[in-house]
């Protein structure tokens, strides 16, 4: 199904993202709605990166931080980085379904628990929090997309079998990213996918002299006040009320406070916000390139738009489904909807 372009544009908001590229920004990077807030934000982004390093089983780590979920949480090591976390209910029949998070700065495995809590016991469900968010590792060292692909493609790895793959927003570059480099990547379904906007700034190739450096480099000098303000309660509900057209989700809001006062907190999404986490041309060094069958749902988003999404239904293999009614999070304000769009996707020979 091809969407029409009149309806793929969020409502603009002219300006209110270049405003505030550092404060602004840096709170904003709460929500969904500040995946194109990061990129906005970047003038140039960062430069493609290779494969991670394939990871091996780990021991349970040490974590304070409550269980986002039912089912069991486990971590796998990843070389040069450490331990990341991942949930699994390997109950049910069928092929396995791994769900992923989107990448802001209080991103965990809560962002997803609509869908788990629909398929688990029916079907094997794994959910992976990328590494630097929830209950995986915080260290202070480069965040990219490198990274974030090579936990995706070593829990695929572990769970050893042929998978479906969940994004949601940013999360989605990595899906895709790590679809074509894993054949056991079946099919990616896309929630509110960020990259499909026109690329900025021409073809917006990162220089090696800067790739988001700069912004970066402003903002890590002032991370730890800036950080300390967007996780009160009054600034999530505030950000998250921009991804939910009804009440905000306080499950959602609760665990959202509780995993941005975990130690290294910070780190991640200070990449996230300078830009380094985007892929300069999405559409055409990953969407377009995708061979898979691809499913995208969508509605309203307060940031990113989907100006490429009619060129990117044309491709074989492609569909979109449109959830009316929603800002960026489909999967919470119409469950019911997304889980049969799911399905009827998976269905489809």
């Amino acid at each position: 199904m091809t969407p029409s372009r009149s309806k793929l544009r969020a409502t603009p908001r002219p300006g209110r993202v270049r405003r505030a590229v550092t404060f602004g920004l840096l709170l904003g990077g709460l929500t969904l709605g500040a995946v194109a807030a990061a990129q906005a934000a970047q003038t140039q982004a960062a430069p493609a990166q290779t494969a991670a390093t394939p990871a091996a089983t780990a021991p349970a780590a040490t974590t304070t931080l409550r269980p986002a979920l039912s089912g069991e949480r486990r971590f796998l090591t990843l070389p040069g980085f450490g331990q990341v976390a991942y949930y699994a209910d390997p109950r049910g029949e069928g092929r396995p379904l791994i769900l992923t998070v989107s990448v802001n700065a209080a991103a965990s495995a809560y962002e997803m628990k609509p869908l788990w809590d629909a398929f688990a016991g029916k079907r094997p469900v794994y959910v992976l929090e990328w590494p630097g968010f929830g209950s995986s590792d915080r260290p202070d060292v480069k965040y990219t997309p490198a990274l974030m692909t090579g936990a995706l493609t070593a829990l695929v790895a572990e769970v050893g079998r042929d998978v479906d793959v969940v994004a949601l927003s940013l999360g989605s570059e990595f899906a895709a990213r790590a679809a074509l480099q894993e054949p056991r990547i079946r099919t990616l379904a896309l929630i509110s996918p960020s990259g499909l906007g026109q690329p900025r700034g021409g073809t917006q190739r990162a220089t090696n002299e800067d790739g988001g450096q700069t912004l970066y480099n402003r903002l890590n000098a002032v991370s730890t006040p800036l950080y300390a303000l967007l996780r009160t309660r009054i600034s999530i509900e505030y950000f998250l009320s921009r991804s939910f057209r009804g009440p905000v989700d306080q499950g959602l809001v609760n665990y959202s406070l509780d995993t941005t006062r975990q130690p290294g907190a910070k780190y991640a999404p200070v990449y996230f916000i300078s830009g380094q986490l985007f892929t300069a041309d999405a559409y055409g060094d990953l969407y377009s390139r995708l061979q898979v069958p691809t499913l995208v749902l969508y509605d309203q988003d307060a940031f990113v738009s989907f100006d490429r999404l009619p060129q990117f239904t044309a491709q074989p293999g492609v569909r979109a489904v449109r959830i009316g009614g929603t800002d960026g999070l489909p999967h919470f304000e119409k469950t019911t909807e997304v889980v049969e769009a799911l399905q009827a996707f998976w269905a489809t020979p």
